[in-house]
């Protein structure tokens, strides 16, 4: 039995079907959150949640790790506000999905207008036209959110989650059979 560990052309082959993997279950994931969106909606309200607590929880370690009066105070106070909102959350979780969908819709419209500004800046290079088209789409979005809110808080995270979560998946697997492809090819 060797002691060696495993050389990088053994290993390959089972990374790249684990991301080949990977990729069809986050696929599959981005599928049923699109079908079902107020279910997906909850649960990234969840991990938003717990995102919060453990960044909470995070500050207040690094507060005693802080040297300074003011770094140590300045922690706590960070931490309680992030431990506070996420506990808020976990424990409102529609009204939680309400103001995410609000914030969203506020976030997309400063999107749109920044990458419309940029756009105009860019204008002699090539390719600007799409940067415009995309804040153009961004700002439609952002009103079609805004218009139906609250109403909209019942598919718009749970479905925008899934559209990403499709795109990243189909990227993923595009990118593993690529690799696949050039790593047979080498053999």
């Amino acid at each position: 039995m060797s002691t060696y560990p495993p050389t990088l052309s053994a290993l390959a082959p089972k990374a790249i079907n684990w991301s080949i993997a990977l990729s069809i279950l986050l696929i599959l994931a981005g599928l049923f959150a699109i079908l079902v969106p107020p279910f997906s909606g909850l649960a990234v309200t969840l991990i938003f949640a717990w995102a919060m607590i453990i960044s909470g929880i995070t500050h207040f370690v690094f507060a005693f790790k802080t040297h300074t009066t003011g770094g140590v105070l300045w922690e706590l106070l960070v931490g309680a506000i992030y431990l506070f909102t996420g506990i808020y959350l976990l424990l409102h979780p529609l009204d939680a999905l309400i103001v995410l969908t609000l914030i969203l819709a506020v976030y997309l419209v400063f999107e749109g207008i920044v990458e419309i500004i940029q756009s105009f800046q860019l204008r002699p290079r090539h390719g600007a036209s799409w940067l415009l088209f995309d804040g153009v789409i961004t700002l439609i979005l952002a009103i079609m959110i805004w218009r139906s809110w609250p109403a909209s808080t019942v598919w718009v995270i749970g479905t925008l989650v899934g559209i990403s979560m499709i795109f990243s998946g189909f990227s993923r697997l595009m990118l593993s059979l690529a690799a696949k492809r050039a790593l047979n090819q080498s053999l």
